[in-house]
């Protein structure tokens, strides 16, 4: 199996030192209008520069740099030329390692922490003398390295804040990624822009460019399908392989039978009426409820989902051919929507914990035949809906809210059945109606709705004793799945949710909402 993912600028590379917000500092660098991308800290110096990077930036993490067996930073990557920006650990850990002194100071910080800025210097130009920041930090650098000009101090940090411009090298003991560090992108950006040099132009529309190019390049001739599930992440892939390749391209929609209500309806009108694709349906609805029968465990289902996913793919890539009258010819490359939190949370990386296995990334079977073609696989959600929205993708499909590749077989806690899918459907159904008429849509990032078919409560209807299935909300607010936060639905609303599923959907007698943010629960159950 080899994967395409497209060229891309050389990366601003995030060293990942256990943070709870290197995924974060990655966005923020983004959303300065320049590439990153996040790498373990178990890289080796030889490693980093191996993928020329424009810029480094070492992150915070939960260790004393003085403390056996902590994380730490070789000395000679501050000797390569590359600008490095440290951040709170990744700040102790440069000060250490290039001779500075870093101890406790028996004043700890955490939350909101006013900084003094004596020295603007590079990278805190234009900033307040004093600045509202957010720390988080038990040690601090009591001396700054040979050569550095201390910038900033607060009561539990002598030096807050550091830098020697001409070697290119910055640190800082608070978090400019957290907003509420209320100067802190423009110090991102004064490390980017005037301490690395780098321009803001990585954009939607240079994405596109560099992807087209790219797949023309490997595709060549060759025919191509793409596994369109009518969510963004798979129609914007599609619509930005179209652009490059146009007929070359046929999307195969497989109807598993775990979507929700009128998704297959809209697929077909929508993205098509829109693109102009060829188009495919498979009816797979038999074969997926049979392969999943009996089973209960998220991570069987999700690998039997994906294996089922890419069978199914290979017999139309077949029929495709034998339709085109192509005798002998075969179909070579297969388009993914895989997003960039997809591989993290598939364990994508050295060094990345499995968190749960993607049906598009760890669910993949070990003999597949195709080669892939993922070219939205450095990205977060947002950049994604901004590329759909350079490519013409309708609005309906931009904005929809994310749904699962495995759809509805992993918001059934229990066996997936057919009965049970069409008890979740209606109760799904129901709930995103109500929500629409809210006019929550854009408000909420996403809303599984979730049946616990192993569970039973005893519930009161009609006058009568009832046995029935609880139903679980689950609306969060989130800017790119790594983390979210419960969303704070009008109680009328969950009422009125709460009210239609109990009296319209069979067998269901409890609707509960679930308040856990991201981590420690992830967004789906399963």
């Amino acid at each position: 199996m080899t994967q395409t993912q497209g060229s891309s600028p050389r990366p601003v590379l995030v060293v990942d030192f256990g943070a709870q917000y290197a995924q974060l500092i990655a966005r923020r660098v983004r959303e300065a209008r320049v590439y990153s991308e996040i790498v373990p800290h178990t890289f080796t110096v030889e490693q980093m520069l191996a993928k020329n990077p424009a810029a480094i930036i070492l992150s915070g993490g939960p260790s004393s740099v003085y403390e056996e067996g902590a994380p730490s930073v070789d000395a000679a990557l501050f000797e390569a030329g590359v600008p490095v920006l440290g951040i709170c650990y990744g700040f102790q850990a440069m000060a250490n390692a290039l001779g500075g002194t870093v101890a406790q100071t028996g004043v700890r910080e955490y939350g909101g922490t006013d900084v003094d800025v004596t020295v603007s210097g590079t990278l805190l130009s234009g900033s307040d003398a004093q600045q509202r920041t957010w720390m988080s930090h038990g040690d601090a650098v009591h001396a700054a390295p040979e050569g550095f000009t201390v910038l900033a101090t607060s009561p539990g940090a002598p030096v807050a804040a550091f830098e020697d411009a001409n070697r290119k090298l910055f640190g800082m003991q608070w978090h400019p990624e957290v907003k509420h560090s209320l100067q802190g992108q423009a110090a991102l950006e004064n490390f980017l822009y005037n301490g690395a040099g780098l321009t803001p132009d990585w954009t939607p529309g240079n994405v596109i460019a560099d992807q087209i190019a790219h797949i023309r390049e490997q595709v060549g001739e060759d025919r191509v399908i793409c596994g369109l599930s009518g969510g963004v992440d798979s129609s914007v892939a599609a619509a930005l392989v179209q652009r490059a390749i146009g007929n070359q391209l046929t999307c195969v929609f497989v109807d598993h039978g775990l979507m929700r209500a009128g998704e297959v309806e809209q697929v077909e009108k929508d993205f098509v009426a829109a693109t102009g694709v060829q188009l495919k349906v498979v009816d797979a609805r038999q074969q997926f409820l049979e392969a999943l029968a009996g089973v209960s465990d998220p991570e069987t289902k999700r690998k039997i989902i994906g294996r089922e996913f890419i069978r199914t793919f290979e017999a139309a890539a077949r029929e495709i051919v034998e339709e085109a009258g192509e005798s002998g010819a075969e179909v070579k490359w297969l388009v993914q929507g895989t997003l960039y939190p997809d591989v993290v949370e598939s364990g994508g990386g050295e060094g990345a914990a499995n968190i749960k296995s993607h049906h598009n990334v760890g669910g993949l079977p070990d003999d597949l035949q195709f080669k892939l073609i993922e070219p939205l696989r450095a990205l977060f959600k947002d950049e994604v809906r901004a590329v759909g929205v350079e490519l013409g993708v309708p609005d309906e499909i931009v904005w929809r809210q994310p749904f699962p590749g495995p759809g509805l077989g992993i918001r059934i806690v229990g066996e997936v059945t057919a009965e049970r899918l069409d008890l979740l459907r209606e109760a799904d159904a129901i709930a995103r109606e109500e929500l629409t008429k809210a006019g929550l849509d854009r408000d909420i990032w996403q809303c599984p709705v979730v049946l616990l078919a192993d569970v039973r409560s005893v519930g009161v209807q009609g006058d009568g004793r009832t046995y029935g299935h609880p139903i679980v909300l689950r609306p969060v607010s989130s800017e790119d799945a790594m983390t979210a936060d419960w969303s704070r639905v009008p109680y009328e609303v969950l009422a009125t949710i709460s009210t239609r599923i109990t009296n319209e959907v069979k067998e269901v007698n409890r609707v509960v909402l679930d308040v856990t943010s991201k981590p420690p629960g992830t967004i789906e159950w399963e």
